[in-house]
């Protein structure tokens, strides 16, 4: 099997990569490596996925129709895809909106038009967002809950990701499934959000941002269990009429902000300095994942609490940045 994983370089992606190669698969991986932040970790993660012969990298954006498209023609037969690249961070869609509509929206539909293509091709699989809930205050969030209250537009493109991909299947049977990723964190993580910030803050004894007074709830998820629930849905192409699923990748578990924050400072041997906020435009209060559905079909069980997480996090940035 040869698979396409966008976002190859990003941090979900890269480990995706990293799991697909450990198991003998061959991996063309692409990614626009864009400035959102540094390049520099985008590469070093790309770095851990050169030495593998079946690894082929293509720099691109998916959301340019017409070199994607013409990437297509170039690669070998397709037999999945994995769409991760995307214009991440809640905070930054406020920005920067057009870019989100560019590379969420448009990248999505650039990249069904390219597993149109591919003869096959057995399943796309796409990362969609926990962000879709919104102020939904029923909880645990259940795909079965309605999302037609998006609080940013991050969470916007998403929603209109999986109705993009509901529609590819229904017209072309495409199979397709949609996985809502909550907060995930580990080894290798964005440097955008909290694990890292609120890491280099306490190691340089400055105050770190808790936003809602600390009054925050996550269901925060270890990057390990997000990859295994990736490939367990890669294996298990969607069926049904039209071929498209959407399913929660969580850990089951709502921990309080201040809890993860503690987990942080017990690893570090360190105490943090926090500098209570106001809650900030488009975050949301809670998320918990109800994942009833995700172990029915696809056999996934998180198994990674914060108290283990945590630590192999903060053992991977000392080591990556060397403090």
């Amino acid at each position: 099997m040869t698979i396409l994983v966008t976002g190859a370089a990003g941090f979900i992606g890269s480990s995706v990569c990293r799991a697909l190669l450990a198991r003998g698969e061959a991996v063309v991986g692409v990614d626009n490596l864009n400035d959102y932040y540094e390049i520099s970790l985008k590469q070093a993660r790309l770095d851990t996925l050169a030495p593998h012969k079946n690894f082929i990298f293509r720099k691109a954006d998916i959301s340019d129709r017409d070199a994607m498209l013409a990437l297509a023609g170039e690669l070998p037969d397709i037999t999945g895809i994995i769409n991760l690249a995307a214009q991440a961070g809640v905070r930054y869609s406020l920005a920067n909106p057009y870019v989100y509509i560019t590379s969420n929206v448009m990248g999505q539909v650039v990249m069904l038009e390219m597993a149109r293509l591919f003869s096959g091709l057995k399943h796309f699989v796409y990362a969609s967002s926990s962000s879709v809930y919104g102020s939904n205050e029923k909880m645990p969030f259940s795909v079965d809950d309605p999302v037609e209250r998006p609080s940013s537009l991050y969470a916007a493109t998403k929603r209109a990701d999986e109705l993009i991909g509901h529609t590819y299947a229904h017209l072309y049977g495409v199979p397709a499934t949609g996985l809502r990723l909550f907060t995930v964190y580990g080894p290798w993580g964005r440097p955008d959000m909290a694990p890292i910030l609120f890491t280099r803050d306490i190691l340089k004894n400055r105050p770190i941002r808790v936003f809602n007074h600390g009054e925050m709830w996550r269901d925060f998820t270890y990057i390990d269990d997000v990859v295994n629930g990736i490939v367990r849905t890669l294996d298990r192409p969607a069926s049904g009429t039209p071929p498209h699923k959407v399913y929660n990748i969580g850990n089951n578990i709502s921990e309080k902000l201040t809890d993860f924050i503690n987990e942080i400072e017990k690893a570090l041997g360190l105490k943090a300095n926090c500098l209570f906020e106001p809650l900030q435009p488009g975050d949301v209060v809670s998320s918990y994942a109800d994942i009833d559905a995700s172990r029915r079909d696809l056999g996934f069980e998180p198994t990674t609490p914060i108290s283990v997480g945590i630590p192999k996090f903060i053992a991977w940035y000392r080591e990556f940045y060397d403090v």
